[in-house]
Formats: structure tokens, sequence, C-alpha cells
């Protein structure tokens, strides 16, 4: 389960303070409790999913200065994802506080630099691909709003080389380069 589908699952921003993250788990939780539920299996799978979510956001929530500080390993699932060392673990979420910090400011180069980094550092790791795909994307808009077609373009289509397989991002990315393509009446 990756971040984006944990804070989707609970309903969140990916920008949620703990607090809301807690508050949403909460809420969700008594919503589809086995208690509350009794028989339905897909409350239970539900809760199920609320749950991982929970404890995945909160531990990253935690404070990243702490030496102690790691994600607690995902359980091994079939889909050949790379184990991390310890340290790698560190520095991709580490690195994503980062990221998050340079697209709220607006600092593009920073965060496709830190992005670029961390995909040659670990070039198995999909969130890691998501996540430079995203960066992408926002220096992609963020060239469009300036009327730099030209490179927003490149951009764009770096973001699609970079996470091919999501589908969000490929319909995103072609809702802008429509905007390209369709000269302003």
């Amino acid at each position: 389960m990756n971040l984006l589908e944990c804070y989707k699952i609970l309903g969140l921003r990916v920008d949620a303070e703990l607090e809301a993250v807690k508050a949403a788990y909460r809420r969700l939780a008594r919503q589809c409790h086995p208690d509350v539920n009794r028989g339905d299996r897909q409350a239970e799978y539900k809760f199920i999913q609320i749950t991982q979510a929970y404890k995945v956001l909160a531990e990253i929530h935690r404070s990243p200065d702490k030496q102690t500080w790691l994600p607690s390993p995902e359980p091994q699932q079939p889909t050949g994802k790379a184990i991390l060392s310890p340290l790698d673990q560190r520095l991709k979420w580490q690195s994503y506080q980062r990221l998050q910090d340079c697209l709220q400011q607006q600092r593009y180069a920073r965060a496709i630099a830190l992005m670029e980094g961390l995909a040659q550092r670990l070039p198995q790791d999909l969130e890691v691909r998501q996540w430079q795909g995203i960066t992408y994307l926002s220096w992609g808009r963020h060239l469009l709003q300036q009327g730099q077609h030209h490179k927003a373009r490149t951009y764009l289509h770096k973001a699609l080389l970079a996470d091919p397989h999501n589908r969000k991002l490929r319909q995103r990315v072609e809702e802008l380069l429509q905007t390209i393509l369709i000269p302003a009446i």
C-alpha cells in the first residue's frame, strides 16, 4: 500500500496533519467496524484497509528527526517489491517530506533534483517513481501557466516516462497536453 493510497483510503489530502489522520481513522473505523457490521465481509475488508492506512500514515507523521524513526515494513506481497535497507527507508521518507515542502513552496527545480537523485538511488521503488511523475506533472502544469508550452510538454512527457502505469497520472497529463494543442479562442 503506497502513501497516496493510504491518504485516499482515509479520504484525506496528502498534506493532512496527524490530527486529521486520527480523526478520519476514528470516523471510518466506527462505520466499518466488524462489531457494527456483523457478517459483512466487505466492511471487514474496508476496516482492515483503514487500519493499515492509519498505521502507515501515523508512523510517517512521527518526527523524522529522531534516529529511531522508521516506517514499519509492509508485509511481503508477490509484487516483486524490493526490500529496502533501514538507511534507504529513512532516506526515502525524509526525501518525501522534503518533496512535500518543495512542492508547496513551488521550488520545482529542487523537487526535480531531489526526485531524480532518489530515483537513481532506488530505481525499483514504485512509490519513488510515482513521486517523480507527480513532480514532473506539477512542474509541467506550472510551466503551462507561465505560457512555456514547449518546456511544459517536455516535462509532461517525462512524467509519463517516470510512472508509465499510473492511469490517473496519464489522464491528467493527457488533459494538460490537450490544452496545449487546442488554441484559445
